[in-house]
């Protein structure tokens, strides 16, 4: 009896000492924001804002708008515009939920380093979100349209972008906290996924852009943008964005085709990547040999081809061992000889494989790396032909 009222006392006297929430916020003192925008106009700092309407949490759509309001302020700095920003929105910014960061394509020329850091800085920003980069375009213009299917346009950005990463490979994800540590690394240089506006961009702001069965304005992810340290220098189309994936083994899978001999296509799905990049110095020289391998399963014929042939396989995954090769070492040339930039991180490899010879090549590794030789092998294993294995269309131009 005793040990139960000591007990008791002793929690009586630690409720005491229990405190609510010290900085607890209301859900209607808050603007959500999901997208974040930011350009450059002069030097100051235009930042776009998406936040999310009320009604639109709530499930109540009885006056038909717009599920987001997108809020643009221009400020010296980028923390002095998210202040400043309350002057036209009558609630403060509460950044917990960004999902997409958009940064303009001025602003990536010029410098994106110092724009980072207060949402490196800040204790609201989770590292969750993904960051992009406007191309050809602003980022207040990407935020500003409207999206079908997920109408949040920055949660249809985030998940866009994190579907395609895995199905389609031409793009990539990038977090706050990979973009930083590249940043900051000796022997790796970033990229960044491009997002493009293609269509309307007035009706793309309007209601009426999600009204349409061909929606007029869409958001496109498009190519990489290639980074000498924090500043854009260039961008990778689709092929060559596909090859630093398979470089930096980030293929989940992907689709391929290869064209026959005697014409015409075969389609493949990669359904496993696996991707080994060694390095070695020879004579205060770097050297890298990546070799790919790939299980690919048949997904579409167009040619005259017998796939029970075990020839006519042999020769598909030749076809496209070549192809494949072909592509990553023309990336690599491109990444060489033109932007004269290591975003494959070569030199961490380097560093890895021999760190005393590291020591002597990384204050000067953007030259070392364009001098390096660069040796592609690719191996492809055909694994399913699907449920047939020869083409109905075979058997129709037989009957002609």
């Amino acid at each position: 009896m005793i040990r139960k009222k000591c007990l008791l006392c002793l929690i009586v006297i630690s409720l005491i000492f229990v405190t609510g929430c010290f900085k607890g916020r209301e859900l209607n003192e808050l603007a959500i924001a999901v997208g974040l925008g930011i350009d450059k106009v002069g030097d100051q700092y235009k930042l776009s804002i998406q936040v999310v309407e009320p009604t639109e949490v709530a499930g109540k759509k009885a006056v038909a708008k717009t599920p987001v309001t997108t809020y643009v302020i221009t400020a010296n700095t980028i923390f002095e515009a998210i202040r400043k920003m309350t002057t036209v929105s009558p609630r403060k910014i509460y950044p917990s939920h960004l999902r997409i960061v958009v940064l303009g394509e001025s602003l990536a020329k010029e410098g994106i380093g110092q724009a980072l850091d207060l949402l490196s800085r800040d204790e609201e920003v989770r590292n969750d979100f993904f960051i992009v980069v406007a191309k050809h375009t602003t980022a207040e213009n990407t935020l500003k349209i409207l999206t079908k299917l997920e109408t949040i346009p920055a949660v249809s950005l985030f998940s866009t972008l994190h579907t395609s990463e895995k199905q389609w490979a031409p793009t990539t994800t990038v977090t706050l906290d990979q973009l930083i540590t590249t940043l900051v690394s000796k022997g790796r240089d970033p990229v960044l996924t491009g997002l493009v506006v293609l269509g309307d961009q007035e009706v793309g702001q309007d209601n009426k852009n999600m009204e349409k069965v061909l929606t007029p304005s869409i958001l496109q992810y498009s190519g990489l943008a290639v980074f000498k340290k924090d500043k854009l220098i260039g961008w990778l189309n689709e092929t060559e964005s596909k090859a630093y994936n398979y470089i930096n083994d980030e293929i989940k899978s992907t689709v391929g085709f290869v064209t026959c001999p005697q014409g015409g296509k075969i389609t493949f799905e990669v359904i496993r990547s696996k991707t080994k990049v060694k390095g070695s110095v020879r004579n205060e020289q770097p050297r890298i040999d990546i070799e790919v391998r790939l299980d690919i399963n048949i997904g579409e014929v167009q040619c005259s081809l017998d796939l029970l042939e075990t020839k006519s396989i042999a020769e598909v995954e030749r076809l496209a061992n070549r192809k494949v090769e072909g592509f990553i070492e023309a990336t690599v040339k491109k990444l060489q000889k033109k932007y004269k930039v290591d975003v494959f991180g070569f030199g961490e490899v380097i560093h890895r494989s021999n760190p005393r010879e590291w020591r002597k090549l990384k204050n000067n590794w953007n030259q070392n790396f364009v001098t390096m030789p660069v040796n592609v092998k690719v191996h492809h294993k055909i694994r399913h032909l699907g449920t047939v294995a020869n083409s109905f269309l075979e058997e129709m131009k037989k009957e002609e």
